[in-house]
């Protein structure tokens, strides 16, 4: 699908240098699927802020059982 954008081409330019692209497009695509990946990790650590351990649960001795 075809479309149009107005980007910033030093950001572009560079983010085409640093990812050693073939393609603008390859660069932008990566970009936007990191930006994505991001996203999702921090929701993760969201979640995971929010777990309630233990603190006196031995490990050791569950594996004795």
């Amino acid at each position: 699908m075809a479309t149009n954008l107005n980007i910033d081409m030093k950001l572009l330019d560079e983010v085409y240098q640093l990812g050693n692209f073939k393609t603008k497009k390859e660069a932008v695509n990566v970009a936007l699927k990191e930006y994505i990946q991001k996203h999702r990790q921090k929701d993760i650590l969201k979640f995971l802020n929010n777990v309630d351990f233990d603190k006196d649960y031995d490990y050791k001795k569950a594996r004795n059982r």
